[in-house]
């Protein structure tokens, strides 16, 4: 699996999660994030943070929301067991370099615990 791969399913599960919303509403937010915040769809896997901080400036607390759809749909989609470092709580940004990293079989570096947790798990606080 390629880098390209893990940001196409990424760019689904953020399509799927914001038409949640509805569908004029997913698409006011495409335009609402290229015009204001210069974020391209298509940009958005290599602007992950600037994404992530301008949906937080639109929607504020829930924003929280559509984080745990999208991270709940990019782990439909992945299909991995994820390796997370410590029980803390999930920040969206590091959810999708876990799960990167995780889709593309690399083994992360540092204090990596040998528990695999699920997303749900982690989302949930299960």
């Amino acid at each position: 699996m390629s880098k390209r791969d893990f940001e196409k399913l990424l760019l689904e599960a953020i399509d799927e999660g914001l038409a949640s919303l509805g569908e004029s509403s997913k698409e006011a937010i495409y335009f609402h994030l290229d015009k204001s915040f210069s974020i391209k769809k298509q940009e958005i896997p290599d602007k992950v943070e600037a994404f992530t901080g301008a949906i937080e400036n639109i929607f504020g607390w829930g924003a929280n929301f559509l984080e745990i759809l999208i991270m709940e749909k990019l782990h439909e989609k992945v299909g991995h067991d994820l390796k997370w470092q410590e029980p803390k709580e999930l920040k969206f940004t590091e959810y999708l370099t876990v799960a990167k990293q995780s889709f593309l079989g690399k083994k992360r570096i540092g204090k990596t615990t040998e528990e695999i947790v699920q997303c749900e798990q982690i989302v949930m606080g299960h």
